[in-house]
């Protein structure tokens, strides 16, 4: 009995950790997406992720501001991840942000939701 229990909490937070966005990355997984997140978002979201991107300085509605921790605070790994895959349409927000699920997987979008909330952590809002 001992042994099943161990087996089902390994499986749930093996589980957990899969449906969890917020879970911290490892090295492998933060390249990633920092790779990602600077091929296609710094465009527009800027290196810093402050909204100040090239090309968003073109667009009618400015680009969000990942460092507005704030802002930032108030929204749900779940709408983030919701953002990046159907596009800011798709969760009410501006038509400028294009839908990414053509060019990234689920686990892709997971791991920019934790990377964008990156430039919150505690260590940079201090600076």
């Amino acid at each position: 009995m001992r042994k099943k229990g161990v087996f089902a909490i390994a499986a749930a937070l093996t589980c957990g950790a899969a449906l969890n966005p917020a879970i911290p990355l490892f090295a492998a997984d933060l390249r990633a997406a920092h790779d990602n997140f600077a091929a296609q978002c710094a465009k527009c979201h800027g290196d810093s992720g402050r909204g100040d991107g090239p090309a968003g300085a073109a667009l009618p509605v400015r680009p969000r501001n990942f460092a507005d921790c704030t802002r930032m605070s108030k929204e749900s790994d779940d709408r983030i991840f919701n953002t990046i895959k159907g596009g800011g349409a798709s969760v009410g927000l501006s038509k400028e942000m294009p839908p990414w699920s053509e060019a990234f997987d689920d686990d892709e979008i997971r791991q920019l939701v934790t990377y964008v909330r990156q430039f919150c952590s505690a260590q940079r809002a201090n600076k």
